[in-house]
């Protein structure tokens, strides 16, 4: 595949899609198709985990204002099947069986903060700017800024943000639960937390990612029932095997994904 607003490289396991359309990263409708094509590159075999960063500058500052335009065009069938673009994209980082990390540094707001939203861990710098400024045309955050966001940060907090538009910095979206952790080189970090996770069992990472995602999203009797089941699966693999022999000669197990 070839890109003009995304850089996708794999490289050892790891996949970095680094958002690449100058100046501001805009989610433009190319970027939409783009996205879309750069998850289908993530699940692939290859990739036991994926990385989503921008430039020192901006990480994305979400759709592009022209778009918008373009869309009073739209009939609401059109504005719906190319929302499913990138709302599809997102779904697919959310749910696929691998762990995605979001690297932010600069301005991260509107649609650009949903795509980290849809990732499992966002490493922040201190002084990234993060929010949703969508109420300034008259409309609110459709793409997981309202759904997700109010699972990590708590319905009041959520709609202060939403309603106020007001931006906050990476200490202030780690105090609130928005960032997982806060780097001064988020991207550095992030590699490096993407090489330990090289290191541990595939399997369990990714039934791990989906039974936390079911016990967001259900009841808690239903969650245990789906990790119990999770654990059964795991309990037949090479992996857990291995972990156990590894434990018992005192040495680092060596995980196959099997």
């Amino acid at each position: 595949m070839t890109f003009d607003t995304l850089e996708v490289s794999v490289d050892d396991g790891i996949a970095t899609v680094r958002l690449a359309n100058e100046p501001v990263n805009a989610i433009s409708q190319q970027m939409r198709y783009e996205l879309a094509d750069a998850v289908e590159i993530l699940r692939e075999d290859r990739v036991r985990v994926g990385l989503i960063t921008g430039s020192a500058d901006v990480f994305s500052v979400g759709a592009d204002i022209g778009l918008f335009e373009t869309a009073q065009e739209w009939s609401t069938d059109e504005f719906r099947s190319n929302s499913r673009i990138l709302g599809g994209a997102f779904d697919a980082l959310e749910t696929m069986e691998k762990p995605v990390l979001a690297a932010i540094d600069g301005t991260c707001v509107g649609g650009g903060l949903e795509l980290a939203l849809a990732c499992d861990v966002r490493i922040a710098a201190p002084d990234a700017t993060l929010g949703f400024p969508e109420h300034n045309i008259g409309l609110i955050p459709g793409l997981g800024g309202c759904s997700r966001f109010v699972h990590l940060v708590g319905p009041g907090t959520a709609k202060d943000l939403i309603f106020s538009g007001d931006l906050i910095d990476g200490e202030r979206a780690h105090e609130i639960g928005l960032a997982e952790r806060v780097e001064s080189d988020p991207e550095a970090a992030a590699r490096e937390y993407a090489d330990t996770l090289l290191d541990q069992p595939p399997q369990a990472l990714g039934l791990a990612k989906r039974v936390v995602n079911a016990a967001r999203d259900t009841d808690t009797q239903t969650a245990g029932v789906l990790e119990s089941l999770a654990q059964s699966t795991l309990l037949k693999t090479d992996d857990h095997r291995e972990g156990l022999q590894a434990f018992r000669e005192d040495r680092d197990p060596e995980f196959t994904g099997e």
